[in-house]
């Protein structure tokens, strides 16, 4: 029972930072049982991105962070709702998530910190059904075990993380395929990628979070074009 509590003591979302997201014409928000989806208002979307919350963390404290992404690429974006807010608990395939967006054609996967290594088990294990994955993309995280070489992959981390921090980031690298994409955030700490307050570990954010948001979305608009062409 004290640990059934001690999962949802969740690390909640900022409160204003995800009603300007409700509040933004460009992207519409929907809940479901399963997710929080954000898609956007502008063209018709061909792809879309699965992300897995942080341990513990509010999925609604992503809103923030990946509004931009969904604006300015075109991406539907699935952010998951995990299983006792724990990644490593949620045994749920990939296709429970895109069932949120069945128009989509093209999915990538991805996640923060817990949810990233989650993430790179999903990517794989979805690839290993023979379910297509354009990509992996990782916030302020790493995988656990080697990942193909067939795998395109995002790594995007903060300066001042002091939970996965530069060091641990580098140590990791070589379990990720050799022509992975690293973007470095200079200023952003590991709470930079999410809108849910500080985190006990944490190093100290040098930049607004609106200014890691823009260096996310610029991030990922450069990865995913190499991948995926929206058309009208």
């Amino acid at each position: 029972m004290a640990f059934l509590i001690w999962t949802q003591l969740v690390m909640p979302a900022d409160r204003a930072a995800a009603q300007a997201v409700f509040d933004n014409p460009a992207v519409t928000v929907t809940d479901t049982p399963d997710s929080v989806v954000i898609t956007p208002v502008e063209g018709r979307t061909l792809a879309g991105l699965v992300f897995i919350p942080g341990a513990k963390v509010d999925p609604y404290a992503y809103l923030a962070t990946l509004a931009g992404t969904a604006e300015t690429t075109g991406l539907t974006v699935v952010i998951t709702k995990p299983t006792l807010n724990l990644a490593f608990f949620d045994q749920r395939p990939l296709a429970a998530f895109t069932a949120a967006a069945p128009d989509v054609a093209a999915w990538f996967v991805g996640g923060h910190s817990l949810g990233g290594v989650r993430a790179c088990m999903l990517a794989e294990d979805a690839r290993a059904e023979g379910t297509p994955v354009a990509g992996l993309v990782l916030f302020a995280s790493y995988c656990a075990s080697p990942v193909d070489d067939g795998l395109a992959v995002l790594s995007i981390s903060g300066s001042e993380d002091g939970l996965s921090t530069p060091a641990k980031i580098e140590s990791a690298a070589d379990l990720l395929p050799a022509d992975t994409t690293f973007v470095q955030v200079e200023g952003a700490n590991h709470a930079s990628f999410g809108a849910y307050g500080a985190q006990p570990g944490d190093g100290a954010a040098t930049i607004p979070p609106a200014e890691t948001a823009a260096a996310i979305t610029e991030a990922i608009l450069g990865f995913t074009a190499e991948r995926f062409m929206q058309s009208e």
